[in-house]
């Protein structure tokens, strides 16, 4: 059993407290008022305003290794495809251990800035030329382990990526992504060990051919699973599908059977009205990110019309441009800022809940809140740094970032405190050797 003694702590929607919380077996067993109870032992105090571990619900984790490497040169002036090619030239480099540091690094870099989960969008399967390993899931367990070395909760949503577009065969590099059919991927993910959080997920509509759709959307419903889709995220996409189907990303998904309460559609920057409808009422899950979004030059979600059509928004880290789970949150609100010309679409409770127990909820995470019950995650957030001070306690959202995380906390233990991991130290080490060698 573990204690810690919290000045104030996030609990229905708001900063209140003080509080003592109390921890048994990686779970919060008791929420009692500061010092209540004088036989209980604290083991830590966590200074600021205690929030629930955040949950980075869509990353590419070896896209980390693209960070300040595509703003010039060649991409002045480009688009998302032209972006994509710098990324299958990095996926082109990366054998398992390469792989298996990045993702380490990227892992522990996460932790530090106050993520306890992570979703895994994970589509870089096999070796060169399309050859699975003799372990034909030794990309994404590799993964798996790294988010236990680093201390983070990873749920592995498997990508079914069989087509380089409609009617089109996949690439060169891309062969690496492909499972070739619907079924060899279904054997594939079957395979994977049961103790493993695993989500399915849809590459997109681009790479996914209709026929093979259901497959995909079936298998998740049999186990159970949540089923994850980057969705109209370029008006090229929505074009290409309308021309090869008649129908929308969205409504092509949903006559799949794809589309219902676990289902997230990633970006969805560029939704019809009726596919902002199909969403809010099949109370499905939109992941938002922001950063990344700004960064490609993808466009504006309509969030606000997702909201209030009954979507769950949620916040993904994607290419993590940036890793900081204030700077997503904020994001949200921005960009309805910038789209609608008014404040305030999401109150900063909002912005919180996105990032934490909606974030965790589209990831199948049990975490994303102080409760009883719930996981023992909590990330402690200063309050007298030059970003932080004098900011209200309820609003801290709109102030902070990740170098104000104090003390994370994942299942009840100490995981990283003032930026360096407990376990590996400081993170741009790790971040600066892995991406080297990724690169070299």
């Amino acid at each position: 059993m573990t204690a810690y003694r919290c000045g104030a702590a996030w609990l229905s929607g708001g900063a209140g407290g003080p509080v003592d919380i109390e921890c048994d077996a990686g779970l919060i067993t008791r929420i009692i008022p500061a010092g209540s109870d004088p036989g209980l032992e604290i083991d830590d105090v966590l200074p600021g305003v205690v929030f629930p571990g955040f949950a980075d619900a869509h990353s590419h984790l070896f896209h980390r290794g693209l960070r300040g490497r595509t703003h010039g040169g060649a991409h002045r002036g480009g688009t998302f495809w032209t972006w994509r090619e710098t990324m299958y030239r990095l996926a082109s480099r990366l054998d398992p251990d390469r792989f298996r540091e990045l993702a380490l690094a990227t892992y522990v870099e996460l932790v530090c800035a106050g993520f306890t989960a992570v979703g895994e969008f994970h589509y870089l399967h096999h070796g060169p030329g399309g050859k699975p390993y003799d372990d034909p899931n030794l990309m994404g367990l590799a993964a798996v382990q790294a988010g236990a070395d680093a201390g983070l909760a990873v749920t592995l949503l498997d990508v079914a990526y069989l087509a380089g577009g409609f009617d089109e065969p996949v690439g060169e590099v891309q062969q690496r992504f492909s499972d070739r059919s619907a079924d060899r991927w279904a054997a594939r993910v079957a395979a994977l060990p049961s103790a493993v959080r695993v989500g399915a997920a849809i590459h997109s509509v681009r790479a996914v051919p209709r026929a093979a759709l259901p497959v995909v959307a079936e298998v998740a419903a049999d186990r159970g699973w949540v089923l994850h889709a980057h969705v109209s995220e370029q008006p090229a996409e929505n074009d290409a599908c309308l021309a090869a189907t008649g129908r929308t990303p969205v409504a092509l998904l949903a006559r799949a059977g794809a589309v219902h309460a676990l289902f997230a559609a990633v970006h969805a920057t560029h939704l019809a009205p009726s596919d902002i409808a199909e969403l809010g009422d099949a109370g499905a899950s939109v992941v938002v990110c922001p950063t990344t979004e700004a960064d490609l030059a993808d466009g504006l979600p309509a969030a606000g019309a997702l909201a209030a059509a009954g979507a769950a928004l949620a916040l993904g880290g994607d290419q993590h441009v940036i890793t900081d789970p204030f700077a997503q949150a904020r994001g949200l609100e921005y960009g309805e800022r910038l789209a609608t010309g008014m404040r305030g679409t999401f109150a900063p409770a909002d912005l919180v809940h996105a990032a934490t127990a909606a974030s965790h909820a589209a990831i199948a995470s049990p975490a994303g809140r102080i409760a009883v019950g719930a996981p023992a995650d909590l990330v402690a957030i200063r309050t007298d740094t030059a970003r932080t001070a004098g900011a209200d306690p309820d609003q801290l959202v709109m102030a902070a970032a990740a170098a104000d995380v104090e003390v994370v906390v994942v299942a009840g233990r100490v995981q990283a405190r003032q930026g360096q991991h407990v376990r590996f130290g400081d993170p741009g080490r790790l971040l600066a050797q892995a991406i080297g060698k990724a690169w070299e």
